[in-house]
């Protein structure tokens, strides 16, 4: 579905960005150890090896590298996965203020990983780019 400038405008206007407790880490899942044992927030296979989010805390105990560690913000927006721009004009909105974003998209919203010592910036640029598309 394709979205109009208004309809970006609108998920734009009601991006609402929060963090969410804790801190996360990008790592390299173990080889034989399951995901129920550490329970990785998410999993994604590639070619190369599967890459766990997982609470840092658990990573470290676990004896993990951590490649990435990160803050997890949640847009409470209700955007479609069809729908046109949305990741585009938030990851252009933090890029040009220098923040790093993987995003991960999900049913219900979207989800930011940003780097822990950049979180309060990102929440800034965030409600910076919701308080613009309301004007």
């Amino acid at each position: 579905m394709a979205v109009t400038a208004d309809a970006l405008q609108r998920l734009l206007r009601t991006l609402q960005p929060r963090r969410n407790p804790g801190v996360y880490a990008f790592v390299r899942a173990p080889d034989g150890v399951g995901s129920h044992t550490l329970q990785p927030l998410a999993v994604f296979r590639e070619s190369e090896g599967t890459t766990w989010i997982i609470d840092a805390a658990l990573a470290e105990s676990a004896g993990l590298e951590i490649r990435f560690r990160a803050v997890w913000l949640t847009l409470d927006v209700r955007s479609e996965l069809a729908d046109v721009g949305l990741t585009a004009a938030v990851a252009s909105a933090l890029a040009t203020a220098g923040i790093a974003c993987n995003v991960v998209a999900a049913l219900h919203h979207d989800h930011l990983f940003v780097p822990l010592e950049s979180a309060d910036d990102a929440l800034a640029v965030l409600s910076a780019l919701q308080r613009s598309a309301a004007a």
